[in-house]
């Protein structure tokens, strides 16, 4: 093999209380992609913050082309040839893509007429088959082409490793194959492609190398030859996980949610729910696939109270509950876990006591006349921390502090204790490792198993697929396809998602493709 890119050694980085990174060793190689696996906390997303910058690590050293190194800054791993892509996009939203690819560099200028900007992001875009739109704004994109933006723009930099995190999260089928290709063709131009995932197929698919973490260590490294499922998982979490449920273990009862030709505005004052039709009866999981941003958010909104419904019915049990209150719609039975676990599911610098509470602390069980009756919301807390298998130092620490699967479980914890009608829950387990993800499901199996009615909302089509007897496909603030999910083809549903007409409705039309 040849001389590695990258190498860490004896890599530490603590945290007050944590020990994060336990003396890791790490070789990246050029023209490999090389995946990192490991569980919420064993110390993956902190190491690769070292190899671009944004920590400094306590002991070890970081080798470039041989050479050591000191990551101060990211903009000192850039100039090493480093560049990382986050989950969540750093890009300007009302800027051109030319703007943000340029963005940060000194030379550069803003004027699009430049030569050499268009001729060298031309050939990067021939290169690894790339091509963009200079003069569009961000805004204008889709989740996929800003993606392609983010690379560039390292490309652009003269990034040699690039450091992707989940970046298939919020793709379809479709955009996952084509990123995919990309990423090999820059392993095969001699680039080092960095890779931190929780999908195991993917990894599959697609990795020559993988390094796995365990509580801060190095727990395997596997070769090509060696990658599958079950060895990753085995050193991930030391045990076996079964991720295939049942789902037949409840009857379907009567429709408990069902919304009519419903429309609504997004926050810019648009429409963004267009005659929306659907229902979710007793003991179902209807899963509602689509690429984020066409109108998932508002309708789970519409459906919990927090957006305004402009026409059509929302009817919880046969009664219209659109445009009441959300303490109301709480009361009369609706669960809701929002995407934004931290920002909006819990407070972050509150504890776990007054997170645990937020939705009843005025019922007479908790509160007296002028004071919370503290033992009683203590009790609480203990109660569901134990039965939900939260783990965390303590009760009273913000909840800030907590792990990603610890939040989502608190969060479930929850909502579930109040034993609700219907639970919308959307990108459940978005983020979590494969044991908080069998965790987050098997919650939502049981709460299934007591008759609740289940809305979830998810892009990964492997979870919906898992749990789901229903499929449902959301584009543009409609429904463009409901099937049960024995009967459900990925790639249809992939061609929805992008809002591409049926195969079955093509046939059936005698009409030929228009994708």
């Amino acid at each position: 093999m040849n001389q590695s890119l990258i190498q860490l050694q004896g890599i530490v980085k603590k945290f007050p209380g944590v020990l994060a990174n336990d003396h890791v060793d790490l070789d990246i190689y050029p023209g490999e992609i090389h995946a990192i696996l490991g569980e919420n906390g064993s110390g993956k997303s902190t190491l690769m913050s070292i190899l671009a910058g944004l920590y400094r690590p306590d002991e070890g050293k970081i080798l470039v082309n041989g050479l050591e190194q000191k990551l101060r800054s990211p903009r000192d791993a850039i100039a090493c040839g480093i560049g990382m892509i986050h989950q969540h996009f750093k890009l300007v939203e009302p800027f051109t893509v030319a703007e943000n690819i340029t963005l940060g560099e000194k030379q550069s200028s803003f004027i699009l007429s430049g030569k050499k900007l268009k001729a060298s992001i031309h050939e990067l875009g021939k290169k690894y088959g790339l091509e963009l739109n200079l003069h569009a704004k961000i805004w204008q994109l889709s989740v996929g082409e800003k993606q392609r933006v983010e690379i560039v723009r390292m490309l652009y930099r003269g990034s040699k490793v690039l450091v992707l995190d989940e970046p298939t999260a919020v793709l379809t089928p479709q955009e996952t194959g084509e990123l995919f290709g990309n990423l090999r063709r820059m392993a095969s131009a001699g680039c080092a492609v960095v890779l931190i995932t929780h999908k195991l197929n993917e990894v599959e698919a697609v990795a020559d190398r993988v390094t796995v973490l365990r509580h801060g260590k190095v727990a395997g490294v596997l070769e090509q030859s060696d990658i599958n499922a079950k060895e990753m998982v085995r050193l991930m979490v030391g045990r076996a996980v079964t991720m295939q449920y049942d789902k037949e273990s409840s009857p379907v009862g009567q429709v408990v949610l069902q919304l009519d030709k419903v429309n609504a505005l997004n926050d810019m004052g648009l429409p963004c729910l267009r005659e929306l039709s659907l229902c979710v009866r007793e003991g179902e999981v209807l899963g509602l696939a689509g690429v984020s941003g066409n109108g998932q958010r508002e309708m789970a909104e519409v459906i919990s109270g927090l957006r305004r419904v402009e026409s059509g019915k929302v009817l919880l049990n046969d009664r219209n509950i659109g445009n009441l209150s959300p303490r109301m719609i709480i009361d009369l039975g609706v669960a809701y876990v929002p995407e934004d676990r931290l920002g909006m599911g819990l407070v972050p610098d509150l504890n776990t006591l007054d997170n645990l509470i937020l939705k009843n602390y005025h019922q007479p069980k908790y509160s007296g006349r002028w004071l919370l009756k503290s033992r009683v919301v203590q009790q609480n807390a203990e109660d569901l921390v134990k039965q939900y298998q939260v783990r965390l130092a303590s009760l009273r620490q913000p909840v800030k502090m907590l792990s990603g699967g610890n939040l989502q479980k608190l969060l479930l914890a929850r909502e579930i204790s109040s034993s609700p009608k219907l639970m919308v829950v959307i990108y459940p387990a978005r983020g979590l490792d494969i044991g908080a993800t069998e965790a987050v499901h098997k919650l939502l199996l049981e709460l299934k198993k007591r008759q609740t009615a289940i809305l979830l909302i998810s892009e990964d089509l492997d979870e919906i697929f898992k749990l789901a007897d229903r499929v449902g496909v959301v584009f543009n603030g409609q429904i463009t396809g409901e099937f049960p999910v024995e009967q459900t083809d990925l790639e249809e549903v992939g061609l929805l998602m992008t809002g591409s007409r049926s195969a079955r409705e093509r046939i059936n039309d005698d009409e030929p493709a228009h994708i």
